[in-house]
């Protein structure tokens, strides 16, 4: 206790020695003492390098009066829950006469807490010694409790997204497991009209029955390979319109039995709304129907496939070169008017043009890029 007295008093006489410095219209020290920033003075010569200085700022901060300043270590702010990392990095810092810069959360006289962003600096003589350290303090409390609300706030909503995306990809997977099921049974009562209509022209002794069930056979089977494909999608929404075509042309070519049918393909890969894929599979397959009908199916030939973007479209162009027959005409009629129907459904234009040996069909249909990627 004696000792406590006596620490106290030097503390206090060192204070009242470096204020007699300043004469009484000293502003520097008229305004150490009134500024609003809470200051204080220490002197490392002695004992546990004491408070000797602190202005009112600091006692309205700390709630402590000036008798419990001085005399005692500004570890007396410390408590429980401060960081013991920066408590020993101030001590480090003071032991090498560093300059400090930490946010430290310190305790008032009444337990309360604050969060002080706490400035050190030595000050030194002549001589380059230590003779006090300078320590300013700001009560940011009010900050920290915004940041640590905004951090509540943003863990809050990134909880809530992420609850809501896992709802989203919950809702999609019901969505997308339904649409395949849906694709499933119109595939499979694709495949089983497919079957009696070929059973049908199995036995059907008429020609003309016989021609007209395999066209409505190829039709079905084209939109059984829409369907198929659909069903094997990741993405319900887009079809590859270049994978659907390379499948069904070489079925339909395959089907002919020819050897001399030279089949070529380009094609590119192009996305497109799924809801499109129907009227697309039906114009596919008049095409190259056609071509066939045309003589493919009796002399051979080439036929060569292409599918690419253009200026904001995208193109399907089937040429063949045959020596050419004269098709059915009812049979051909027919053909170009479903092609035109689907034509229409899709907003597309089909060209024709005969060059020599060479037929070519054109259907351009706009797709440009922004649809194809939102759809």
């Amino acid at each position: 206790m004696q000792d406590t007295d006596r620490y106290h008093k030097e503390a206090r006489r060192a204070g009242d020695r470096l204020i007699a410095r300043h004469v009484k219209e000293d502003p520097f020290a008229a305004a150490f003492k009134a500024t609003r920033m809470p200051m204080i003075v220490t002197d490392p010569a002695q004992h546990d390098n004491p408070i000797i200085f602190c202005n009112a700022a600091f006692e309205k901060m700390t709630g402590y009066s000036n008798d419990e300043l001085i005399g005692r270590n500004c570890r007396l702010l410390q408590g429980p829950e401060t960081d013991r990392r920066s408590v020993g990095y101030i001590r480090d810092s003071v032991a090498r006469g560093q300059d400090i810069s930490v946010d430290i959360l310190n305790y008032r006289k009444d337990g309360s807490t604050f969060w002080n962003a706490l400035f050190i600096s030595p000050v030194r003589d002549d001589e380059g010694r230590i003779i006090y350290f300078f320590a300013s303090q700001l009560d940011f409390t009010t900050v920290k409790s915004r940041e640590a609300e905004l951090a509540l706030a943003r863990h809050q909503a990134e909880e809530a997204v992420a609850r809501n995306m896992a709802e989203l990809k919950s809702a999609l997977l019901a969505k997308t497991l339904l649409i395949h099921e849906v694709d499933h049974r119109v595939k499979n009562n694709l495949l089983t009209m497919a079957s009696i209509v070929k059973l049908q022209a199995r036995f059907t002794q008429d020609t003309v029955k016989k021609q007209t069930l395999m066209s409505v056979l190829n039709r079905v089977e084209a939109l059984s390979t829409v369907q198929r494909k659909l069903f094997t999608l990741d993405d319900i929404a887009r079809f590859d319109v270049a994978d659907f075509i390379r499948e069904l042309v070489t079925d339909l070519v395959s089907g002919v039995g020819r050897n001399d049918i030279r089949l070529t393909l380009d094609l590119a890969p192009l996305l497109v709304p799924a809801v499109k894929a129907t009227p697309l599979s039906l114009i596919v397959n008049e095409l190259v129907v056609d071509a066939v009908n045309r003589g493919l199916s009796d002399g051979g030939g080439a036929i060569h496939v292409v599918v690419k973007r253009m200026h904001g479209h995208f193109v399907i162009r089937v040429e063949d070169t045959t020596t050419p027959v004269e098709p059915d005409a009812e049979a051909a009629e027919f053909g170009r008017l479903l092609l035109e129907a689907s034509a229409r459904q899709l907003a597309a234009n089909v060209e024709r043009k005969i060059e020599g040996d060479k037929i070519v069909v054109e259907v351009m249909l706009l797709i440009d890029e922004h649809q194809e990627n939102e759809n």
